[in-house]
């Protein structure tokens, strides 16, 4: 099944997390410290909430979620046959999961789409300390941003 991402800064994510919780009638999937990720049945949606102070309210990234790796490589494949770039990542950690993905660049908006599957949970947030930066543009909790190509 795939369903679109939806991945959004808050100032307070335990005050985001109950709103979307009664918002969508439904808990979330996965809390961490500074996170939480709801997997919507009804409609289709994966929903994190990345707790970034002070830019609460803005699109942190937007994704496209399907089931297996093969889907990834198949969506990677078809939307370079109509021209647009990709930055691949396999293997990666991000958002508490390892992850198979490609990010789509250059949007007419500037908007950050990926294309994933998640492999497997993870205790980390991003990779193992000195990976280099957080994804999701920013460490949850942190003001620091981080680079714009390692994300959930």
């Amino acid at each position: 099944m795939s369903r679109i991402q939806l991945a959004l800064n808050v100032d307070d994510v335990e005050a985001a997390t109950a709103f979307y919780a009664t918002l969508f009638g439904t808990e979330p999937a996965k809390t961490r410290p500074g996170y939480a990720n709801f997997a919507i049945a009804d409609p289709p949606l994966k929903l994190v909430l990345l707790e970034n102070p002070g830019q609460g309210g803005t699109l942190n990234h937007l994704g496209v979620e399907v089931g297996s790796v093969e889907e990834v490589d198949a969506e990677q494949t078809r939307l370079a046959a109509q021209g647009l770039a990709s930055v691949d990542e396999r293997g990666t950690t991000c958002c508490y999961a390892k992850q198979d993905k490609f990010w789509v660049e250059n949007t007419p908006g500037g908007e950050r789409w990926e294309v994933y599957t998640v492999l497997a949970d993870s205790p980390t947030f991003g990779g193992d300390p000195g990976d280099g930066p957080a994804c999701c543009g920013d460490a949850p909790g942190t003001a620091e941003p981080a680079a714009a190509t390692r994300c959930c």
